[in-house]
């Protein structure tokens, strides 16, 4: 049976940070073959799902492991390519623009997301609270005298739409939007991490700056990089007190800078006050409604061959506690389920030339019901509880 999205991305996390620790130990075959494993996680969820709007965002990932990879085999790094006239000034900060772009430029996107804010369905505190902090201020920079937020967390349980919220705010602007995550971050980090926070800070205002477009920058499980700084070693923690100095530098820029950080999360409570303060908006990305859940079985049943009788009312009653990602994975099952059975009917043929090829029976309710009674929820009743304490506490729209 194939693995769920969710499972596919927290197989990838889970090999990255791996792979992470043991780079910092200097076991570099083994941090190589746990990097490998990441990408395979990753390669299989962009095969599985060849249309998912997060695709470029997977790819991105894929390509920081591979590098990481390509510079653990090589013993030595190869020197940039410089001017043999210039002088040493100028070959010195030939290198350094170089390493720069190197180090960075490929997190990038400088085409927009390809996904809609109709494509997020449900979550509007979160779109509401997105826009007023970015998209408006982005079109109407005169309304804002007292400025506006630069700083914003996405909180939840995993597979609530946290990163597509991301890319939808992005798709809405004419910008760039670079995606980072924190696994990759601290895996092309060791050793120097506080020059490198700077430097991906300085490259994100360069283009907020000089090219006078708005820049998100999105660094996905933050918690990993910004998590408590009570058992930490010293390098750690410098590597914190310079984000918290960047982040500063962000909320204290000249309030024309259209430069923003957004964090995601699944574990908001790991995070101490200091980085919280710098996320000015605070905004719980929660399990979608049950009018919201009748919206995603529409949309995840649009191209199925799904019987008149099945109700997407129904549906979304039956599936409650169910997170967007969940609802997807449900719908894909029911379908798998009666393409399995049409590859093991008696009266299967491979397609002929000149025939219409065989098609798999209707998608009924019982198929849904069937596949409710295999696959329960992500996400547990303890963790929504514990979503909704901390959000009393910490909450900011």
């Amino acid at each position: 049976m194939s693995l769920a999205p969710q499972e596919l991305e927290n197989n990838a996390s889970t090999y990255a940070s791996e792979a992470i620790k043991l780079d910092s130990q200097g076991a570099r075959g083994m941090a190589i073959t746990n990097y490998q494993k990441a990408i395979d996680s990753l390669v299989k969820l962009l095969q599985l799902y060849p249309n998912s709007k997060l695709n470029t965002l997977y790819k991105e990932r894929c390509n920081s492991y591979h590098k990481r990879i390509n510079a653990l085999q090589q013993s030595h790094g190869v020197d940039p390519a410089v001017d043999p006239k210039a002088s040493p000034e100028e070959q010195k900060a030939s290198v350094q623009r170089q390493d720069d772009e190197n180090d960075f430029e490929e997190l990038v996107m400088k085409e927009r997301p390809n996904v809609s804010w109709s494509e997020v369905i449900g979550l509007d505190d979160a779109k509401s609270a997105l826009r007023e902090s970015i998209i408006y201020p982005t079109k109407r920079p005169d309304l804002f005298p007292l400025g506006w937020p630069k700083g914003m967390l996405l909180y939840g349980p995993p597979g609530t739409g946290k990163t597509m919220l991301a890319a939808a705010t992005a798709s809405e602007m004419d910008g760039y939007f670079i995606n980072v995550d924190a696994s990759s971050m601290m895996s092309k980090w060791l050793g120097e991490a506080e020059k490198n926070v700077s430097k991906l800070f300085r490259m994100a205002r360069k283009y907020a700056e000089k090219e006078s477009k708005p820049v998100i920058l999105f660094v996905d499980e933050v918690d990993s990089l910004l998590g408590s700084r009570n058992s930490e070693v010293g390098g750690e923690i410098r590597t914190k007190n310079q984000f918290l100095t960047e982040m500063d530098g962000v909320n204290g820029k000249g309030k024309d800078l259209m430069l923003y950080v957004i964090g995601a999360t699944n574990k908001p409570w790991s995070l101490d006050w200091p980085f919280l303060r710098r996320f000015q908006k605070r905004i719980y990305v929660s399990l979608p409604t049950e009018k919201a859940r009748e919206s995603l079985f529409k949309q995840y049943t649009s191209d199925l061959n799904l019987s008149p009788r099945v109700n997407s009312s129904e549906l979304a009653s039956m599936f409650d506690g169910y997170s967007a990602s969940d609802i997807k994975d449900v719908c894909q099952s029911a379908h798998l389920k009666t393409v399995h059975e049409l590859f093991d009917s008696p009266e299967y043929h491979e397609p002929v030339e000149g025939e219409p090829p065989q098609k798999p029976r209707t998608l009924t309710t019982a198929d849904f019901r069937s596949i409710m009674a295999r696959r329960k929820p992500s996400v547990s009743t303890e963790m929504i509880r514990a979503y909704h304490k901390w959000s009393e506490e910490f909450r900011a729209l």
